[in-house]
């Protein structure tokens, strides 16, 4: 179904010519700026250099998990107003809070600070933030910046990037998101996938394909073939989404007259333009999806890649489910058992949860095929339950009008609004050990609402709305919507007819209408940063968690769901860190602060002065902060609290084997703690409590030093260890000697 193919290749009059096999073309770095990629981010470029790229952005896009700690950094940086279109969105926490009345002062907020600095406001449950996107800000040729992970637009031209609320601080200040010029991997498409085969499914493969080795890990992907025209403009961002979980960086797909008609029928029309490689493109990969060959897939716990057809699981259940259920008791650390096995009645595979929601799975086309797989049927009344979340107010009209949902709240479906909760734990949580089946983007451990910690677990599983919908209508029996007889929704059933009166009636549009005397509306719970400590000429860190599993997630940085709820409160959200992986870490964490704050203040914490006394250090100019070793870390959202957090708790440094995505290791940045990384091959054996000194950490960084002798401080002795920090910025190496990207501002640079 997917091949992965690592060598050079170039697209010559639409075919695919191996590098080693080409003639007459142009060496890979001329003819890779042919690219649709090169070519937007050429036309964003401020470096005047193709290899070091400074890109400024159309607009910027963000939600109520991480629009106000933005808005507060900007403006303790000196913002003034939006200098481009920035949308806050209010689909992450529009539930009844746990602490009251947080979530909607923190919207208030978001509304005040549209109207003073001339931004957009999204009210709860009018569309999910990718959506509206989609429908308000995407444009062929453009660039948008997202604080949210799945900032995926590509199949409409336009290529999004998510980031942490850092890089979007620096585009309100009118600098640069700076990134090392990336490799363009070429997704060739062809086939047309069968009738019950969604997006969700061609999602699964590409990501398990392409995933577990790094195989197009902070790359952009190029979506081309004769098999794009086969796929409807939801069908393609259905995919195309998803690529978040694949680490690449972006993803841009050629248009169409489909895409035209996308935009005419949004009311958008001057923001469509054909784009294709200029014939000759280099491309460093290659992959090859044959989308005749697609299967219905499911993603079983706790990753999108670990992933198999619905037939394979459901003609070895039990030996899947074993092999998955040891993975996973592995990664939880003993803290509670994974369960799937109990989900196998008379050898079939049964689930207890079916939801379609969010940004990938709430879709116009997504939710009419469940509603024809679902007509005159019923999901029953046992254990299985079903809720459907349209991920705008435009697409909840239109199936609305058509009669979609009554169809499926016929069937015993739920109909609930615009809201992105089951995707990362608030909303849908489903009961321990339960099978879940879910048209979502993420099904990681900690993420779904469950508290391992606490001895519950979610078993998520990822699977299109349309197997989703046949699992359904059998009851809850695992089933691939392949394997049943519907009739597919007629071609006029299948236009969405978007109606965009509710936005302009509810959404505050202000660009461009910034009013310097509005005053900002500030909750009990919204909290300014706390003083953030430079960085002195040398670094001593103490290991506060030590994590060896394969890939630590975001989630397991600092977990979703509820705790999300104290998000514009600094220090309260910090109390959540690392809190469903190493409880320990907050009290270990802000011991070491402790020993900070005595040094700031003059007086003399022992603790450190004994150890630097072993490695010959001074104090008075010696940093003391916690550290965070995990092999793999940064996999998933791009919330920055994973970073933020730390420094709150007084962390200074991070060391890994390398960082899982270029956005965890640019928040670490922003947030004032040093990337390290290990050299290529050399474990890590030290143990929670061990200190590691850096001399002349900030000498070093300011100079470009990416190699530094330190010094590991057990209680059996001194080592000697080698750490790395590769490829830092100039404006990086800044940040990071002043402590974090405010005191950046505040010390002038940068403006």
């Amino acid at each position: 179904m997917v091949e992965v193919i690592k060598k050079g290749a170039y697209l010559v009059d639409g075919r695919i010519v191996w590098a080693d096999q080409a003639q007459g073309q142009a060496a890979p770095e001329e003819a890779r700026q042919k690219t649709i990629a090169y070519s937007i981010l050429r036309a964003h470029n401020q470096s005047g250099s193709m290899q070091k790229l400074r890109l400024k952005f159309d607009a910027l896009i963000s939600h109520d998990i991480t629009f106000v700690g933005i808005i507060q950094t900007a403006k303790a940086s000196g913002l003034k107003q939006f200098p481009i279109p920035y949308a806050m969105t209010n689909c992450h926490n529009s539930l009844c809070a746990v602490g009251g009345t947080i979530n909607e002062d923190d919207h208030a907020f978001g509304l005040s600070a549209a109207k003073k600095y001339g931004g957009i406001y999204v009210p709860a449950n009018q569309a999910v933030i990718h959506q509206y996107a989609r429908e308000r800000l995407a444009g062929c040729g453009k660039m948008i910046l997202g604080s949210d992970s799945h900032t995926r637009y590509g199949a409409y031209g336009c290529m999004g990037v998510g980031e942490g609320g850092g890089e979007l601080v620096k585009q309100l200040l009118e600098n640069t998101y700076d990134v090392a010029a990336p490799e363009v991997v070429l997704v060739y498409l062809d086939g047309k996938p069968r009738k019950g085969v969604g997006p969700q499914d061609v999602a699964i493969a590409l990501v398990a394909a392409t995933f577990p080795k790094g195989d197009v890990k902070n790359k952009v992907l190029e979506f081309v073939g004769p098999g794009v025209k086969e796929l409807s403009c939801d069908y393609r961002i259905g995919i195309d989404v998803m690529t978040t979980e694949t680490s690449c960086l972006s993803s841009i797909w050629e248009t169409d007259e489909k895409v035209r008609a996308y935009y005419e029928n949004i009311g958008r029309p001057e923001d469509y333009k054909e784009l294709k490689p200029e014939n000759g493109a280099y491309y460093d990969s290659v992959v090859k999806i044959d989308l005749s060959k697609m299967e219905c897939m499911i993603a079983l716990p706790f990753h999108p890649s670990i992933a198999y057809t619905v037939h394979d699981l459901q003609a070895r259940p039990q030996e899947i489910f074993a092999e998955v259920e040891a993975a996973c008791n592995k990664q939880l650390g003993g803290k509670v058992t994974m369960d799937l096995r109990h989900n196998i009645v008379d050898g079939q595979v049964h689930c207890d949860q079916g939801v379609i929601v969010g940004c990938s799975g709430g879709m116009y086309e997504n939710i009419m095929e469940a509603a024809a797989i679902l007509k005159g049927q019923s999901i029953g009344n046992g254990y299985f339950d079903m809720s459907v979340y349209p991920s705008s107010t435009p697409i909840s009209l239109a199936v609305t009008k058509n009669g979609a949902s009554a169809t499926l709240m016929e069937a015993g479906c739920v109909m609930k609004p615009a809201f992105c909760g089951p995707c990362f734990g608030a909303g849908d949580t489903p009961a321990n050990n339960t099978l879940s089946i879910r048209h979502a983007t993420r099904n990681f451990a900690n993420r779904e609402g469950s508290k391992p910690a606490n001895g519950q677990i979610a078993a998520v599983a990822l699977m299109d709305a349309r197997s989703i919908a046949a699992t359904a209508r059998n009851g809850g029996v695992l089933t691939a919507a392949t394997d049943i007889d519907y009739d597919l929704p007629t071609e006029e059933e299948l236009v969405y007819h978007y109606d965009g009166s509710v936005y302009e009636k509810r959404c505050y549009e202000g660009f461009g209408k910034a009013d310097p005397d509005a005053e900002l509306r500030y909750g009990p719970n919204i909290k300014d940063w706390p003083h953030m400590p430079k960085l002195e000429e040398d670094l001593l860190v103490k290991l506060c968690a030590v994590i060896h599993d394969p890939v630590t997630t975001t989630d397991e940085l600092i977990p979703s769901g509820e705790t999300s709820s104290y998000r514009s409160n600094p220090i309260g959200l910090s109390e959540f860190a690392l809190s469903r992986r190493v409880p320990e870490y907050v009290g270990r964490s802000k011991a070491v602060r402790a020993l900070e704050e005595q040094r700031e203040a003059g007086e003399t914490p022992e603790e450190a002065a004994q150890v630097l006394a072993r490695v010959g250090g001074d104090l008075k100019k010696t940093s003391i902060g916690s550290c965070v070793y995990a092999n793999r870390p940064g996999d998933g959202s791009a919330r920055e609290q994973a970073a933020s957090c730390q420094k709150v708790l007084g962390g200074f440094a991070n060391i890994c084997q390398e960082y899982a995505t270029k956005r965890y290791r640019s928040n670490c940045i922003n947030w004032g703690i040093v990337p390290f990384t290990l050299p290529e091959g050399q474990e890590f054996a030290y143990e929670v409590g061990d200190y590691v000194y850096i001399p002349g950490i900030k000498a070093g960084i300011a100079e470009g030093k990416e190699e530094f002798q330190a010094k590991v401080v057990t209680r059996d002795g001194v080592q000697d260890i080698t750490l790395l920090c590769k490829g830092l910025t100039g404006n990086e190496k800044q940040i990071l000697q002043e402590g974090c990207l405010m005191n950046f501002y505040a010390a002038g640079y940068g403006k």
